[in-house]
């Protein structure tokens, strides 16, 4: 099977790496030319990688096509675009929904896909919907799939993902405490990052436990961890994150 991305930005990149990663049997990768830079890369890294004179040559020479274009950059172009029925769309932008895609590509064949840029060393959610056992199939090599019916819940799914730069800046912030108590920049990160590594896999670890559960298990009265849990309570910490997620939700 041939594959091809319309964009060859971050997201494409880390795709191609982590089918390059699994045993996915690809035959060829087609990306389009307009990021030459991140492309010339791509190309020299895999073999497989050919690209494009254009975006059309990409799409009639695949398969599947990856469109990995922003919103603004997709409403210009789709639309000019030629797209056989026969033709697989896996659209990877956030706030185009299925209706006007399949207005711009004249093309009914679309499923919509949140990847995260985690995909490039296979692991991380993969929303698809509506569900589709092909790609199911084919992104089940390449993280953790979830399946939705419904289109609309899917923007809860984009807002949440949101959350990458403040989760890094809560570990930089938490490094940059214990280098002020004179620990070394480089100890302080890598306990940081280790912290943190090992709290989300013993999550994924005790998946049979909800995670209200695991708050619950992970303080003990009186204990350092309920203090801090209730001071953060107090100053709303948790209730300005979901004002923030209702803000992005509304956005999409």
């Amino acid at each position: 099977m041939n594959i091809g991305f319309l964009g060859s930005g971050h997201i494409t990149s880390s795709i191609i790496e982590g089918i390059f990663k699994s045993k996915l049997k690809i035959k060829k990768i087609y990306i389009s030319p307009r990021n030459k830079l991140i492309s010339k890369k791509i190309s020299k890294r895999f073999k497989k990688v050919t690209i494009a004179i254009n975006n059309q040559q990409v799409i009639d020479r695949s398969n599947w096509v990856f469109l990995a274009v922003t919103p603004q950059v997709g409403s210009k172009i789709l639309s000019k675009l030629k797209f056989s029925k026969n033709k697989k769309i896996i659209s990877l932008i956030s706030t185009i929904n299925l209706e006007k895609l399949k207005k711009y590509t004249k093309n009914k064949n679309i499923s919509r896909v949140i990847p995260l840029p985690f995909i490039g060393m296979r692991k991380g959610p993969i929303i698809i919907c509506p569900k589709n056992n092909q790609l199911k199939n084919f992104f089940k090599h390449l993280g953790k799939v979830i399946e939705l019916k419904n289109e609309k819940t899917s923007k809860a799914f984009w807002s949440t993902s949101s959350f990458m730069a403040s989760f890094y800046f809560l570990l930089n912030q938490t490094s940059n405490w214990l280098t002020s108590k004179g620990i070394k920049r480089k100890d302080a990160e890598d306990y940081t990052r280790e912290l943190f590594l090992a709290l989300s896999e013993d999550a994924i670890n005790k998946n049979k436990n909800s995670l209200k559960q695991l708050v619950l298990e992970s303080q003990t009265p009186g204990g350092t961890n309920a203090y801090v849990l209730n001071q953060l309570k107090k100053k709303k910490f948790y209730k300005v994150q979901q004002t923030v997620l209702n803000s992005i939700f509304k956005k999409f």
